[in-house]
């Protein structure tokens, strides 16, 4: 099970008005547990006014860079983000768990690929991982990156993405979307929404050649995209998905009842398998969510985010059977093995064991 370990802060870049990439130092001991596979995050822990926030942030290095760095850009409100932006110091030490996430592929220096990248706004984090490796690891493959941004002030990154296409000027295809201004092709006016896709692969972009489209951002564009590329022959297999902010940050939706589960009032006996040890509880059917009534029962299970979309709460059921309200973090194959996100959880069955150890 990922423990969190104390990361220092050993470098503070400004990268826009509203962006800071941090560079992370983990002790000694962790430094194995912190190598990372491209477009994989950290889930850092901080308490604010008495209350601990979990939040998770993409890093934003290449694989083969030699640093460990995330990216995090001020969300209006967001106590974390903030803290990060405007107080946080050389020098201080951040809790963070070793990597996570499923949104890459892997690397084949042998062949010869191409690839797709969709971003908007900070979604840009994991991207900019994946493309730096792709290109110093895949020698004989090719990226094409769309970027969309309000404006060009607001584009992260913008120095490394244009010193990238200036390295790789032949396998290295950047395309920046500005939404509030107007470049001189319009083409790369607007929002990247599916009349904007389908614009992009009618004139500039052969998406139907693509081995690989990855697409990392707010889910009305992610949703877009994914559309104009199946249109064009794209299967879903071939299609990553990184949710950078959900519907409903930090909330499980409510449900009025379950299919298939008992009448109001029903209860089950759960039982959550950590590092070996067993911990058993009771919780109601149509209430709250399974990783919800573990850490009511004082079980230090993992998460994050709490709504679907970072995967940091993943558990298999061994016995019994769940329903999940949204998942925008597994892939089909594990939900056919009997992975479910703990946070999206309810249990159907009176009895349930979930097992975090798998």
């Amino acid at each position: 099970m990922a423990r969190f370990h104390p990361l220092t802060v050993t470098d503070i870049r400004r990268d826009t008005r509203d962006a800071v990439v941090l560079t992370l130092e983990p002790p000694a001991d962790a430094r194995d547990a912190f190598r990372f596979i491209q477009g994989q995050y950290l889930t850092f822990r901080r308490v604010f006014d008495g209350e601990e926030l979990r939040r998770s942030y993409s890093i934003c290095a290449g694989r083969g860079e030699g640093v460990l760095r995330v990216g995090i850009k001020r969300v209006e409100g967001g106590w974390f983000s903030g803290f990060a932006n405007d107080d946080l110091k050389v020098g201080d030490v951040l809790d963070a768990m070793p990597p996570m996430g499923n949104f890459h592929a892997p690397i084949e220096p042998e062949r010869r690929k191409r690839y797709l990248g969709f971003a908007g706004g900070s979604g840009i984090t994991p991207l900019i991982s994946i493309v730096k490796t792709v290109l110093a690891e895949e020698p004989l493959s090719s990226f094409t990156l769309v970027y969309a941004n309000r404006s060009a002030s607001a584009v992260m990154f913008r120095e490394e993405l244009e010193d990238l296409k200036s390295l790789h000027i032949s396998r290295f295809n950047l395309v920046h979307i500005l939404e509030s201004e107007a470049p001189e092709i319009d083409l790369f006016s607007g929002r990247l929404d599916r009349a904007k896709c389908d614009a992009l692969f009618d004139q500039w972009i052969d998406a139907a050649g693509a081995d690989l489209a990855f697409i990392c951002g707010p889910e009305p564009m992610m949703l877009a995209v994914a559309e104009a590329l199946r249109a064009r022959g794209v299967p879903d297999g071939r299609i990553k998905f990184e949710l950078f902010a959900s519907a409903s940050p930090g909330k499980a939706r409510k449900r009025e009842t379950a299919s298939g589960s008992a009448s109001a009032g029903a209860r089950a006996a759960v039982t959550v398998v950590m590092d070996g040890i067993s911990k058993s509880f009771e919780m109601a059917k149509g209430g709250e969510s399974v990783l919800e009534a573990a850490i009511a029962s004082r079980i230090d299970a993992p998460f994050a985010c709490k709504a679907g979309v970072c995967s940091t709460c993943r558990a298999k059921v061994v016995e019994g059977e769940v329903e999940m309200e949204a998942n925008y973090a597994l892939e089909d194959y594990e939900v056919k093995r009997g992975y479910v996100l703990t946070c999206q959880s309810r249990p159907l069955t009176d009895r349930l064991v979930i097992d975090y150890d798998q």
